[in-house]
């Protein structure tokens, strides 16, 4: 399968998970009655909401990395979105600890960014590789 459409699947994963985490604010919004534009109010609407906005403020780091490991890296096409998946898996981990108890949060966050880590080696690797061909 070819490298970028296997980062494709990965950006949809990481857009579809992001939607469910909205979705889950809003059904917190609801469950606990807390009107808009309130950010908080109940601990568990709380834990909802700042999971979806710990995850919108990784997406503009972890999507470039993503797409400029993709199209730079050629060692290993399979790698970025390798990397990509254990970046969703690690948000998904992040999202379920921390609705659980915030304490639990830590391993889900550690793997996602670590994933992000390794996408700026395997994206800064790519361009240094491709530098002479430009």
């Amino acid at each position: 399968m070819p490298a970028d459409l296997l980062s494709a699947i990965i950006t949809l994963l990481a857009i579809i998970l992001y939607f469910f985490m909205g979705i889950r604010v809003a059904q917190m919004r609801e469950k606990h009655g807390i009107k808009a534009p309130a950010t908080s109010g109940h601990e568990e609407f709380d834990r909802a909401f700042r999971v979806q906005m710990n995850t919108l403020e990784a997406l503009p780091v972890f999507l470039p990395l993503l797409w400029l490991a993709t199209y730079y890296f050629h060692s290993f096409t399979w790698l970025p979105a390798a990397l990509g998946l254990v970046w969703v898996v690690g948000r998904v981990l992040y999202m379920n600890g921390y609705m659980a108890d915030p304490d639990k949060r830590g391993a889900g966050f550690g793997i996602a960014t670590t994933a992000q880590l390794g996408l700026l080696i395997v994206a800064i690797i790519g361009i240094v590789q491709s530098w002479p061909d430009a």
